[in-house]
């Protein structure tokens, strides 16, 4: 039986529902948001809300009017819920905005941590935002409308939703300005424009990146030491920890003890703890690239383009250079040089469900290490460790039995169901099982004839629920300190300082100091007794220590 025209929609008609439903209940994180702000005070609050309700309203029907066509409408608007469901989803539970890092940083995780983000209220929220909107709007008779006169009532309805936002962004705009202003995650807030924005962005710069050559950096780089042999020659570990904070590393003045194994190390005088310490970014698609980079994090930013990394520089200078990966991958740092995931090893003691304690590097590091030229590792050694460290939300998986030393934890993947306390334990559980990985990694170097070194870093930090944030990835102009503030140590055997020259005296001055990722690339260069134009002293760490100065 065929359908009466009544009973059909217009696919306009159609189109300004789903406007609807995307600037009300789709946008809902960002009302209740602007809700719960302090200023948010009776009337002022309601007038904020419908004034942006309508204006984004508006420039929804605008957007949608000219770019959702009958011929596409059904998928597009499933698209529109999909992108609506799952960015609000994450942006009410976890506190998170979302641009294009944020993006960037979610179109590369992997199966383990698409795993840990899985859970009942996930479900609970995309069947009644996603799935029953989407059978609805599927299911939905369309009209039949000759081309010329649907044309005339798109552009028309586009051109009035464009008219009545800025009326009342006009109207309003001192107010939201001011708001805007304040409170400058709101922005990134707004469905669908956010999540369409930030995969515009990614896609330019991709595209962008696409046919480009990788750029040569350090041409001219060399080993500069006097000649060593495979028992004498320097062997140096570069950590790299994942979603550490500063603001819990005891060793830094937290009140816990999460780094008793590190405050151990210290006592003896070979290990030194740097204070101030910033990343380049909030989430490690961001922040390991950058950290390798001989850029610095504004030109990283500004500049982008493929550049080698600090391991292409050692590599060329004649070290022997390997990564062990236990997270996601290196983000393309080392590709040009050995790698070996780690993090999917089959070892009973360390390895359950998929994924691997990172203590599965160290037991793997000595066969890795006889694999390299033996001519390389004459001159120098350089192996870079990258942690599955306190990758959440699921921070009770990432230590063992034995370092859960704080309870209760909190054992759910949707952390806004467990108590501030319990969140806090399970991190703080995973920081000592960090400092106990650190411990052994020092304690093996010390076993070694080299001279030997082990730099630990953190890509980023980590909220914890403070101002309602949780995990990281926030804009870098926004994040709050405990995603950007991140811990840093420089352990250094007796051996490495004597033949080196370093005064631990020295290097415990720089300690206090303000420092970045910005120096990891240059420090590790002077570390590795690498030289090159492109090293800069100025951002080198060790260069104040030299006898004599360089």
């Amino acid at each position: 039986m065929r359908l009466s025209a009544r009973t059909q929609w217009h696919p306009t008609k159609l189109l300004l529902t789903l406007s609807l439903w995307l600037a009300t209940l789709g946008n809902l994180p960002l009302w209740l948001s602007i809700w719960q702000l302090p200023e948010s005070r009776g009337l002022q609050v309601l007038g904020t809300l419908v004034m942006m309700a309508l204006a984004l309203l508006g420039l929804t029907v605008m957007a949608l009017s000219l770019t959702v066509w009958p011929r596409w409408l059904k998928p597009a608007g499933i698209l529109f819920l999909l992108i609506s469901g799952f960015s609000s989803y994450f942006m009410q539970t976890y506190g998170v905005v979302i641009d294009a890092s944020m993006m960037s940083n979610a179109m590369h995780t992997d199966a383990r941590e698409v795993r840990d983000l899985l859970s009942w209220s996930m479900v609970v929220m995309l069947g009644l935002g996603v799935v029953l909107p989407g059978v609805w709007w599927w299911r939905q008779p369309v009209r039949q409308v000759s081309a010329g006169k649907l044309i005339g009532q798109q552009l028309g309805c586009g051109v009035l939703g464009l008219l009545v936002a800025v009326a009342l962004l006009w109207a309003s705009f001192e107010g939201l300005a001011s708001l805007m202003r304040n409170h400058k995650s709101l922005r990134y807030m707004i469905n669908p424009f956010n999540t369409v924005y930030a995969l515009a962005n990614i896609s330019v710069g991709q595209a962008a990146q696409v046919n480009e050559p990788l750029r040569p950096v350090g041409e001219d780089a060399h080993f500069v030491s006097s000649p060593a042999t495979l028992e004498t020659s320097p062997l140096i570990v570069l950590v790299v920890g994942e979603t550490a904070r500063a603001s819990n590393f005891s060793i830094g003045g937290y009140a816990r003890e999460t780094t008793p194994r590190l405050k151990a190390l210290q006592d003896q005088g070979d290990l030194v703890y740097f204070t101030h310490v910033t990343s380049c970014g909030t989430n490690t698609q961001t922040s390991v690239p950058c950290m390798f980079s001989h850029l610095g994090r504004d030109k990283f930013k500004s500049q982008g383009g493929r550049f080698e990394t600090l391991l292409d520089v050692m590599n060329r200078a004649g070290l022997a250079v390997v990564w062990l990966d236990n997270q996601s991958g290196c983000k393309g740092v080392c590709d040009r040089v050995p790698h070996v995931e780690t993090s999917s090893l089959q070892e009973p003691a360390l390895c359950e469900g998929g994924e691997c304690f990172d203590e599965i590097m160290l037991k793997k590091l000595p066969e890795q290490l006889t694999a390299l030229d033996p001519q390389r590792t004459a001159r120098a050694t350089v192996v870079v460790m990258h942690q599955m460290g306190s990758h959440g939300p699921a921070y009770y998986k990432r230590s063992p039995a034995e370092d859960k030393h704080f309870q209760p934890e909190c054992t759910s993947h949707t952390l806004q169901d467990c108590q501030e306390q319990a969140i806090v334990n399970a991190y703080d559980n995973s920081l000592s099982y960090t400092d106990h990985f650190l411990s052994e990694a020092v304690g093996w170097l010390q076993s070694q004839s080299h001279p030997t070194a082990l730099v630990y870093l953190s890509d980023h930090g980590e909220s914890l629920g403070e101002k309602g944030l949780y995990l990281h990835g926030m804009p870098y102009s926004i994040a709050p300190k405990e995603q950007t503030h991140v811990p840093m140590v420089l352990w250094l055997s007796k051996s490495m300082q004597q033949a080196r020259g370093w005064s631990m005296e020295c290097v415990r001055g720089q300690a206090h100091k303000t420092w970045s990722h910005d120096n990891l690339f240059h420090t590790m260069l002077h570390l590795s007794s690498v030289t090159t134009q492109v090293a800069n002293p100025g951002l080198d760490i060790l260069a104040p220590c030299d006898m004599p100065p360089r």
